[in-house]
């Protein structure tokens, strides 16, 4: 199957699911000083392009151990600088308007690529009859270094700018694809729906899709000028190369840029929440921390989504083996929360006393796994909804809380869990050993597929599958809870909410 997009026509593969269109560029190579510019156009070519073949993922070293990779689904292939590129999922090229799914990958922002198999998006394109777009964008810091402070010539956020550009592709193209642009929902989960969060706080990034889904990220994960600046001379200082050079920055061989990238992280990673390289608010692009562009109602007219996974932290603890006790807990959260309070209280002793009076399980890594979940994830999760509801009734939220039958306690509902149960690839052999059909596994997975559809419809995410989902409020902050029996609930993150509300 052929398709005419305004740069030129590309070939597809037909399969049993509909047919999909691989390796898009969206933008033109980094090769030839383009590392750390803003997104061009790619070139109008003539003839046909194949397009059955992903494209290289970002330059990337993942920090993480391979096992981890595997599990959120952002394992990936060979890297390069040819790679801001896009994959089309559809079920048919006949003209009709079909509402697009635009998956922003997750991977801390410093690995990951949308073409990982976990991210394929036949079977959902195929249930909801809708156009599924998945995208890479630059990572670490080829995307997010940020030199405004030593050069105001430089141009901050070219990660950002590339999930932008990606959507003006898809504005410009998608109806060649069966797409209706006029009808684009952004999704992604951990920095991808970060990325969402940030997108909802973008001015540039207005009119460029129509509803949100926000999967265990939020809109907070954006630096100050002022921490962008600290990462930014780590980096440089690692290189041993001046901010202003920017010939150098080019130069620099990749490896060797990869390798500063990773001791920048390593040695900032703690103070600035694990995540150094985020978008940061610059002055342009930027303005201003995107939360508070949302809750003066830049979005307003956006429907949103919003949720975490119950056990979010219990993949990052997975490896650690360590025996922590009342003591050694304490420890933690005083290196977590130094500090005090208004009244002159240790902040480590609040979050102490918190903790150890929520949740079912009383063991000292139960609770430093609550309190993690809770400040990376949940509480942000809540500050958005709570945000954008003061500017759009229709804003929903949900908690993924379906446990793998063979390892409920250690995994639990982790982070990264609820990505195959979106896609409807829990059978993927990666993760069929211990998903597959157990627990009721592919009836939610069928069920948060239609939800997920109905929302890119209508900007409701309601489905004769799952119980009436009422939207969410501030005062009953009312939840669907997507388990092996969904259901709602009123008030399911006092805990969070009066926790990380009181703090200055």
């Amino acid at each position: 199957m052929i398709v005419s997009t305004r740069a030129g026509k590309l070939r597809g593969v037909r399969g049993r699911r509909g047919l999909v269109f691989k390796g898009i560029r969206y933008a033109r190579s980094l090769e030839g000083g383009r590392r750390f510019a803003p997104p061009e156009p790619v070139a109008p070519w003539q003839g046909v392009r194949e397009a059955a073949h992903s494209s290289l993922a970002c330059p990337q070293r993942p920090p993480v151990q391979l096992p981890v990779r595997g599990m959120i689904g952002v394992l990936g292939g060979e890297h390069g600088p040819d790679c801001l590129a896009l994959d089309v999922w559809t079920p048919a090229v006949d003209g009709r308007h079909r509402p697009v799914l635009v998956w922003i990958h997750g991977g801390a922002f410093v690995m990951g690529q949308g073409s990982t198999r976990l991210y394929s998006g036949r079977r959902l394109s195929q249930r909801g009859d809708v156009v599924v777009v998945t995208i890479n964008y630059r990572l670490g810091a080829l995307g997010y270094l940020d030199l405004t402070s030593i050069d105001r010539g430089w141009t901050a956020n070219v990660g950002v700018r590339d999930q932008i550009a990606a959507l003006e592709w898809v504005r410009d193209n998608i109806d060649a694809f069966g797409g209706d642009p006029d009808n684009v929902t952004i999704f992604g989960e951990s920095a991808g729906g970060m990325s969402v969060g940030t997108l909802l706080g973008t001015p540039a990034a207005r009119g460029l899709f129509h509803r949100a889904i926000a999967q265990s990220g939020a809109a907070h994960n954006v630096s100050s000028p002022e921490r962008a600046a600290q990462v930014a001379e780590s980096f440089l200082e690692r290189l041993g190369i001046r901010g202003s050079d920017r010939g150098a920055l080019e130069k620099v061989d990749m490896e060797k840029l990869l390798d500063a990238q990773r001791e920048t992280t390593i040695s900032l990673g703690l103070r600035s929440g694990g995540m150094p390289w985020q978008p940061s608010v610059d002055g342009d692009l930027l303005p201003g921390p995107p939360l508070e562009a949302i809750a003066k109602g830049l979005s307003r007219d956006i429907p949103l989504l919003v949720g975490t996974n119950r056990d979010e932290w219990n993949l990052f603890g997975f490896a650690d083996v360590r025996r922590l006790d009342e003591d050694g807990l304490k420890r933690r959260f005083e290196r977590a929360l130094p500090g005090v309070d208004e009244r002159g209280a240790p902040l480590a002793g609040l979050a102490f006393d918190a903790y150890r009076s929520a949740g079912r399980s009383k063991a000292p890594r139960d609770r430093w796994a609550a309190f993690m979940t809770d400040r990376i994830f949940r509480y942000p999760a809540l500050r958005l909804a709570e945000a954008q509801v003061e500017h759009s009734a229709r804003t929903y939220s949900y908690l993924f809380g379906w446990r793998p039958p063979l390892l409920p306690g250690r995994v639990g509902a982790c982070h990264g869990l609820e990505i195959p149960f979106v896609f409807g690839t829990l059978l993927d052999p990666l993760l069929r050993p211990t998903l597959g059909t157990l627990g009721g596994a592919r009836r939610l997975s069928e069920a948060m597929q239609d939800a997920w559809v109905m929302f890119a419809r209508s900007g409701d995410p309601s489905h004769p599958s799952l119980p009436s989902w009422p939207a969410f409020d501030g005062g009953t902050q009312a939840t669907m809870f997507l388990t092996r029996r969904p259901k709602v609930r009123e008030g399911a993150f006092e805990t969070a909410r009066r926790f990380w509300g009181s703090l200055p």
